[in-house]
């Protein structure tokens, strides 16, 4: 058991719920900031939570200030890219102003050690596949315009004031860990996976988006990485970063690429059902094909994507909508 305490922001939600749990499982103390924006409940007894806007100032010098906090972990970002192409204002305001809030006022009460929720978002177009790191930015959103705005900023916050960082670059996060009650509840659902899912089980017509794309079968490719995994990176990133100092990017994915029908047709193994489709137009800010090279975070990292088949992905992912309804939604913590 250590004595180190990790600052979780967005610590009650999808992504950051599973990496609280597993940072408690590996020794460290965990408060978990949180706006609980969708009124869900966050009663872990694995966790201290704080109910606050991540930006709030008062809260985050009150927490500094009480606490020795060895890393934040920021996951509090506004993600949906279809919605960040209607409404840049919102998103700009809450993945880049409050952003730079928090990371002030870490410095401010010196704190210098920042895991940063990146994504492939960054790379727009992919020149090359499977993409590096080292790809050039290009992104296509303002989501992520948005990220990569403070990966910019990180770098310069590094050099002018020692701030030591690293951000991830995840690919699509999925999957759940139904055993520990923690899986994907956003609402609206905009995730591919559970919207397919939901439809498999209630008979519904699950909708395409776009299958006119330069793809072998007309829908779009996508590298899924399991939450889990995605989770216990950020715990080797820091223990990284603890040890040598040294700021850095690392991309994450299971480095396999599925098709949307790809996708459909394995949901229906799983399932054990025919799927209705339907094809509706493209979401504005996609793009054709997203792999990962996840062999830099792989070498330095020594991370891996051992939870990241996709069948394993589309069973845990399976058994926590059941969960769901049998809870009838409304009696467990909605992960948003």
């Amino acid at each position: 058991m250590n004595n180190q305490t990790i600052l979780v922001v967005g610590g009650a939600g999808y992504i950051g719920s599973h990496t609280s749990w597993l940072l408690h499982q590996q020794g460290y103390n965990v408060i978990v900031l949180d706006k609980l924006v969708h009124k869900q409940t966050f009663n872990q007894s694995w966790a201290r939570l704080i109910k606050s806007d991540f930006s709030n100032e008062q809260t985050l010098k009150t927490i500094f200030t009480e606490n020795k906090i060895d890393c934040v972990m920021h996951f509090a970002a506004f993600i949906e890219v279809g919605e960040s192409v209607k409404n840049p204002k919102d998103f700009y305001q809450n993945n880049v102003t409050k952003t730079l809030t928090l990371l002030n006022s870490m410095l401010e009460h010196g704190v210098n050690k920042f895991i940063f929720s990146s994504s492939c978002a960054v790379y727009g177009v992919p020149q090359k596949l499977p993409l590096e790191e080292t790809h050039q930015f290009a992104p296509v959103s303002p989501y992520g315009k948005n990220k990569l705005v403070i990966e910019y900023a990180l770098q310069d916050y590094a050099k002018a004031y020692g701030l030591q960082y690293i951000s991830l670059r995840y690919f699509n996060a999925s999957g759940a860990c139904p055993e520990k009650m923690l899986g994907e509840w956003h609402i609206p659902e905009t995730h591919v996976i559970p919207k397919l899912l939901r439809a498999a089980m209630n008979n519904q017509t699950f909708l395409v988006c776009g299958d006119d794309y330069s793809t072998q079968d007309g829908t779009c490719i996508r590298d899924y990485v399991h939450v889990l995994d995605i989770g216990q990176a950020h715990i080797q990133a820091y223990e990284h970063l603890n040890k040598t100092g040294i700021s850095d990017c690392f991309n994450l994915g299971s480095e396999y690429g599925f098709s949307i029908k790809q996708l459909i047709s394995a949901a229906e193994q799983i399932c054990k059902t025919k799927i209705k489709i339907g094809i509706c137009n493209r979401r504005p800010g996609d793009v054709p094909i997203l792999i990962a090279n996840a062999s830099k975070a792989q070498k330095i990292l020594g991370w891996q994507a051992k939870n990241s088949s996709i069948e394993n992905i589309l069973k845990s992912a399976l058994e926590w909508e059941n969960i769901l309804i049998k809870t009838k939604y409304f009696s467990l913590t909605p992960r948003i």
